[in-house]
């Protein structure tokens, strides 16, 4: 998977650039707030549909603009696509694979992958809950199409749920709704669980070997799934996880009408990571949780080439300059096999470590 070339119009800070990339490598320099992640924001919404850094897809139209365009010529299983997406203000986005209208977001991940690597992930062990869901679902999302369709869904009811439980005080005839919501939330709640544990089980794979080899062969990395507790085996049949799903629901139901809170299901799923036996959120130092995220990171990109028989496309964006030169070395003896971006502020000795082209990114500006 590659993205040969790239088109961007009232993107963010890109009055309009069109840029060809090297099938490798491509570093790309420049100071602060002159559109490097901007550039890696446009790849990865080009593979998902989705921007790692707002929800609202108004904030990527570039200031005083109504429009904005995203176009892409990519290469991945032997054929070239072009992927293009037009955002407007006040209007739905419209998305396009070769031309033919996508309806959603899978239309495009079947097309290639990205694994994006910011700074903010090096604190993925110690963060909360939440930031190790986003991190499943993010791959997941683009690994699965159906799995992103079940999480959209799981999703609304979820809303849904939250809005009868919140309102329910002052117009209790609301609550006739919330078995209808509930039964959702248990049916999708389930395919949820059923893909989450199978990339967990994969990652713990593929991370224990990297953390074992980045600490020099002192430290065993493990990585569990939680789930809700009435869930006894996350590996079973989907009419079992739903049944397990709905009784633990039941179990809640009073608890949630008293405090007007959605407390059962799987948007509370957490992922255990070990050291040496050990909670590493709680017990291991700065830099054992910086070379576990490492290790899930990298493990991320060997699951995507397990699935699809090619790496996808890796984004390290400013995450190098974070690291000691031992954990930069092992990350960069990593990455080969596929199409890799890498920014940094300076032209330093990335560009000749790693060969590939270069490209130098000043107020909007790409220059080779």
């Amino acid at each position: 998977m590659q993205v040969d070339r790239l088109e961007l119009e009232g993107f963010r800070n890109y009055e309009r650039q069109t840029v060809a990339f090297d099938s490798k490598c491509n570093v790309i320099w420049g100071e602060n707030a002159q559109g490097k992640t901007n550039l890696l924001e446009a790849i990865v919404y080009l593979s998902c549909g989705r921007s790692p850094r707002t929800r609202a897809d108004r904030e990527l139209i570039g200031f005083s603009k109504d429009e904005a365009r995203l176009t892409g010529r990519i290469t991945a299983r032997g054929r070239e696509f072009r992927i293009q997406a037009d955002f407007m203000r006040g209007r739905r986005r419209k998305l396009w694979v070769n031309q033919v209208p996508a309806k959603t977001n899978a239309a495009l991940s079947e097309v290639y992958n990205t694994v994006l690597f910011r700074p903010e992930d090096l604190f993925l062990i110690r963060e909360g809950a939440s930031v190790r869901r986003r991190f499943m679902d993010n791959a997941l999302c683009q690994l699965r199409p159906r799995y992103a369709a079940a999480l959209s869904a799981y999703n609304r009811a979820q809303e849904q749920k939250i809005r009868i439980l919140r309102d329910s005080q002052e117009h209790s005839s609301l609550m006739d709704a919330l078995p209808e919501f509930n039964a959702q939330m248990v049916f999708y709640g389930a395919v949820l669980i059923h893909y989450r544990h199978q990339f967990i089980r994969r990652l713990n794979e593929y991370a224990a070997v990297h953390h074992w080899e980045c600490s020099g062969g002192r430290e065993r990395l493990t990585i569990q799934y939680r789930t809700v507790s009435s869930i006894r085996n996350p590996a079973a049949e989907l009419s079992v996880l739903r049944e397990e799903l709905r009784q633990h629901m039941d179990a809640h139901q009073t608890a949630e009408q008293a405090g007007r809170l959605c407390l059962s299901g799987p948007h509370k799923d957490d992922l255990l990571v070990e050291i040496d036996g050990r909670e590493a959120k709680t017990y291991s130092s700065q830099g054992q949780t910086r070379t576990a995220a490492l290790a899930l990171k990298l493990a991320e990109r060997e699951i995507y080439k397990n699935v699809s028989g090619e790496y996808p496309v890796l984004l390290l964006d400013d995450v190098l300059s974070e690291l000691d030169p031992r954990r930069q070395d092992f990350v960069l003896n990593r990455i080969a096999g596929g199409q890799v971006f890498i920014t940094c502020c300076e032209e330093d000795r990335l560009t000749n470590l790693l060969g590939g082209q270069v490209f130098h990114v000043k107020h909007g500006n790409i220059v080779c």
